[in-house]
């Protein structure tokens, strides 16, 4: 890669010169984010995965420019017009929308009124009046009257077009218009379509005027939306004359004062290229410039949001039985052995129309019995309150825990080929109920099999740069799968596919392997998959754990290219290396820097040491049970001052919604929760997190309810 463009990701970055360059390196080599940070950390001085995707963010980014400058060049060199100085101030260009403008005047492009003026033969006459070679232009453009331009004033029109044209085709002309309409206000107006009864979600952003370059993300998404769905108008609100004033005096009067006659042409083409050529053009890309800006914050705060999804705590392999409730059509049960595995399904009727409470308990009572249930999830929806408070009369085994789980996708999941292929014989009700089970045991394997986007934790995740949320959510889930670990021999293909160089053929290919040749023995097995071969294994080996095996280390996040440190380390010490695993008192006898060698330095060193103290130590806390106040069902029983438990569902920019047992969330406004909340909700709140909040207010008639965070 280019240095032009190293020296920029630094700077983008904050990283290194030198750091950038190798993590450029490993990217060619092949290496995943998650490897370069875990196991090359000499290489990059220990850059996160924060850095090292953004780093390949913008390594993907300015491949893909010396792609579009290779097309630009080829295009200008074809047209006769590419001169040395313009090859380099395009070879040096480090920013697109600069680039575009250099290209401008050269794109092929329609038939304009520049172009017809120029069909005229009339250049000649709009660079005389440009260039103030002239004093008196309509003698001037006498000189041009013929059958196709009958007056001078035509004349003088197409020349003003001309000017007009190559104005707005300016780089530095552009870029002028950028900050002078960056700096101004975002305006809306409501549409005749805006008395609808559909458009008064959008009833706040009927009138909005706020500076464009401070508007909150969140504000200027849902403002674009209303937009789009012709409820409002937008434009930047900038003084057209000022602009014009601005234009002329820095590009044109600038040079000499040109004689009145000649000025005037010259100001009514810098008013029309204003108006008519650079205005509608370069507003639209400020605003799309302000919404990259929001879309960035929104899919940071959506990654943000899916990782602690991901990394919610899981109750581990217990004996499960999940419900997704229901009224009319009845509750529907699984049983699920430790690893996930559906045992037994049914329906039960506890509610209205049916109210079969008794057979109902007893139903649940044989089930938790017989398939020894240890934990029960029971799904948020319609009905899960009143299925919650039946369960908790259902006579059980104290140790018996109950957790409240989010539906959320489980209804994407169940109609998906995924589900199908899972349960070919069930029908959706089913598989859905076997997900919510699932969801709790292990959140983060059930959860990969499911688009993010259907997760509910994402701000407008449906207008912002699809092509930039999905990077970050694969990234995102990419790095939770990986710190993690997964057991190769119980995971899924799905969670399979996010591991370190694996992806979804390679996936594929373990199961088929498992499933023909049994449980894997150790990680090396593995180079005896189809189309496995050892850079694959480099990348994913350490991320991968088989418990039980003959090598503790294979259980281990120790990657196989270092057992042989692991081993001298055991030597030093005169143990053997199943000895050294997961003894901290043996471990805190080594001395670091003796086991330095090669590539791998100290960093790579601590990590091993770090990992045989607890091998295959899973980073996610245990989960925790909850109940919702009992006295709480709907909207209409709250009252300002009640103190409430709730979990945090959501966190957005301007602060955090929370379920507190009814159909509806409250929210928690930045405000409302501290000094930390105002700069950041997330500092203050994480996803799932269990809390006490008070209600401040609640509107009945927009079914919203304001909530304060207590603790």
């Amino acid at each position: 890669m280019k240095e032009i463009y190293i020296k920029n990701i630094a700077q983008k970055t904050g990283a290194r010169e030198w750091q950038v360059e190798n993590c450029i390196s490993l990217f060619d080599d092949g290496a995943t984010i998650p490897f370069i940070s875990r196991y090359r950390k000499e290489r990059t001085g220990g850059l996160d995965e924060v850095a090292i995707a953004e780093i390949r963010h913008w390594t993907d980014v300015f491949n893909e420019m010396e792609k579009r400058k290779s097309s630009i060049l080829e295009t200008i060199e074809t047209a006769g017009a590419l001169t040395d100085s313009l090859k380099k101030t395009i070879e040096d260009c480090v920013d697109a929308r600069e680039l575009e403008d250099l290209y401008l005047p050269f794109r092929p492009k329609r038939r304009t009124r520049a172009t017809a003026a120029k069909e005229a033969g009339l250049q000649p006459l709009a660079d005389k009046i440009f260039d103030i070679t002239i004093s008196d232009p309509e003698r001037e453009a006498a000189k041009y009257v013929n059958d196709a331009v009958p007056t001078a004033e035509d004349a003088l029109a197409g020349a003003r077009d001309i000017i007009a044209e190559r104005l707005s085709e300016t780089a530095s002309v552009r870029e002028t218009v950028r900050g002078m309409l960056r700096t101004r206000r975002l305006v809306s107006k409501p549409t005749k379509k805006a008395d609808s009864p559909e458009a008064m979600k959008y009833k706040g952003y009927f009138e909005v005027s706020e500076p464009l370059a401070h508007m909150a993300s969140h504000r200027l998404l849902a403002v674009l939306r209303a937009e789009s769905e012709g409820y409002i108008s937008l434009k930047v609100d900038a003084d057209p004359e000022k602009c014009g004033n601005k234009l002329y005096y820095d590009y044109c009067q600038a040079k000499k004062y040109p004689p009145k006659a000649v000025a005037e042409q010259i100001r009514e083409a810098v008013d029309d290229a204003y108006k008519r050529l650079l205005e509608p053009s370069i507003s639209n890309e400020v605003i799309k410039e302000a919404k990259e800006r929001a879309d960035i914050e929104s899919i940071k705060v959506f990654g943000e949001n899916l990782r602690q999804l991901l990394l919610a705590p899981p109750v581990g392999q217990k004996r499960m039985m999940a419900i997704d409730p229901g009224f009319r059509t009845g509750c529907k049960v699984v049983c699920l052995d430790a690893q996930g595995n559906l045992l037994h399904n049914e329906t039960i009727y506890p509610h209205p129309p049916a109210n079969e409470k008794v057979k109902s308990i007893q139903a649940v009572s044989a089930m938790i019995q017989k398939y020894g249930i240890e934990a029960i999830a029971i799904g948020k929806g319609t009905a899960g309150r009143e299925t919650e408070e039946f369960i908790r009369r259902v006579p059980m085994p104290k140790e018996v825990r109950i957790f409240p789980v989010s539906e959320d996708g489980a209804s994407i999941y169940s109609a998906s080929e995924t589900a199908r292929e899972e349960f070919p014989d069930y029908d959706v009700t089913v598989r859905g109920a076997v997900s919510i089970g699932r969801r709790v045991m292990d959140p983060l394997a059930e959860l990969v099999k499911i688009d993010p986007k259907s997760l509910g934790v994402g701000q407008y995740q449906h207008d912002v740069d699809q092509t930039l949320l999905k990077e970050k959510l694969d990234n995102t889930v990419e790095s939770c799968v990986n710190s993690v670990g997964v057991n190769l021999n119980t995971a899924s293909r799905h969670l399979l596919s996010y591991v370190s160089g694996i992806g979804p053929a390679l996936a594929e290919n373990i199961v088929q392997y498992r499933t023909e040749n049994g449980p894997y023995r150790s990680r090396r097995e593995l180079l005896k998959v189809k189309r496995l071969g050892d850079k694959a294994f480099e990348q994913c080996a350490g991320f991968l754990r088989i418990p039980g095996a003959d090598n503790p280390l294979d259980n281990s996040a120790v990657h196989p290219e270092a057992y042989h440190i692991v081993e001298k380390m055991a030597g030093s010490l005169h143990v053997k290396t199943s000895e050294l695993v997961a003894n901290a008192d043996l471990c805190s006898k080594i001395n670091p820097s003796d086991f330095v060698e090669g590539d791998f330095g100290l960093p790579t060193i601590n990590d091993i040491l770090k990992e045989l103290v607890k091998p295959g130590r899973d980073p996610r806390e245990s989960a925790k049970e909850f109940e919702y106040a009992s006295d709480i069902r709907t909207i209409e029983d709250l009252k300002s001052g009640m103190e409430l438990p709730g979990i945090v569902t959501n966190i957005t920019a301007f602060g955090a919604f929370v379920d507190i047992g009814i159909k509806q969330n409250g929210l928690i406004h930045v405000s409302q929760m501290g000094v930390n909340g105002l700069h950041d909700p997330s500092r203050v709140l994480k996803l799932n997190q269990q809390i006490k909040v008070s209600v401040l207010g609640v509107d009945l008639d927009r079914n919203r309810i304001s909530l304060r965070l207590l603790r």
